[in-house]
């Protein structure tokens, strides 16, 4: 190993990677993070202004980005988004899962709508949407797979059960993806973030806030910025010889 080699490992000069939730709070943070390192970035998100803004601003740090409004829910949007990022920038190499819906109905009280609403989002959603990259990751020759999770997938979920079920799913179907896709060179990890200082974290409580620190060994809040590292680790040749693996990036929420 030399420092040409070092440097190379995070280097994603001329992959594609496609950001979903790529417009605020941690998916913008990795947008910048994969344009930094050289990646051509797709960000998606449900607002139209939203999607520009961010692709102007990324184009601003001197990347190439376009932004693609995208509903998670919405299994055709997942297939245009597709074929908007192949048309723009001829491939795909990395997918991001990381948008999601926190809603929240206690347990006994779930109604079908909130069931769909926030299953198709935070689960179906991510398994098709690396369904209709399938094709084109199967091409690249440095292909990966990052689903966003949470502590809740793996902690008791009061309030939260919902979006914990989700994002349980979402880590079984990891491991799948991950076993499944080896013989095509792809891998598929997550990565599963702590209390971060994002919009769904502050749409909290003072006293939720305080509470969700408290749990980790490190009480406080992580910075979105936090998490680009460990994800680029788990997307770039830096990881090449992990797949089917959980990153906790999470103040050491779930090994306490």
């Amino acid at each position: 190993m030399d420092r040409q080699k070092l440097n190379a490992l995070f280097d994603m000069t001329g992959r594609v990677v496609l950001v979903t939730g790529g417009t605020r709070g941690i998916g913008r943070s990795l947008a910048e993070g994969y344009v930094a390192a050289g990646a051509k970035v797709v960000v998606a998100s449900r607002k139209a202004e939203a999607c520009e803004e961010t692709a102007k601003h990324l184009r601003g740090l001197g990347g190439e980005a376009i932004g693609v409004p995208t509903h998670l829910g919405d299994l055709d949007a997942l297939g245009r988004l597709v074929e908007r990022a192949v048309a723009a920038f001829g491939g795909i190499d990395v997918v991001v899962n990381n948008a999601a819906t926190a809603l929240a109905q206690p347990v006994g009280e779930y109604t079908a709508e909130a069931w769909a609403k926030s299953l198709d989002v935070n689960l179906r959603g991510p398994v098709f949407l690396a369904q209709a990259a399938l094709p084109h990751l199967k091409k690249s020759r440095h292909a990966a797979i990052l689903n966003v999770l949470s502590g809740a997938a793996f902690l008791f979920s009061s309030r939260v059960s919902l979006y914990g079920i989700g994002k349980a799913g979402l880590m079984s179907s990891t491991r799948s993806m991950a076993a499944e896709l080896a013989p095509f060179g792809i891998r598929v990890n997550a990565l599963s973030p702590g209390t971060t200082e994002t919009d769904m974290v502050l749409a909290n409580t003072p006293e939720q806030q305080a509470e969700m620190t408290a749990i980790q060994l490190m009480p406080r809040m992580a910075h979105p910025d936090e998490m680009v590292g460990p994800a680029l680790m788990l997307t770039s040749d830096a990881g090449s010889f992990i797949t089917g693996h959980v990153v906790f990036v999470d103040g050491g929420m779930v090994p306490r």
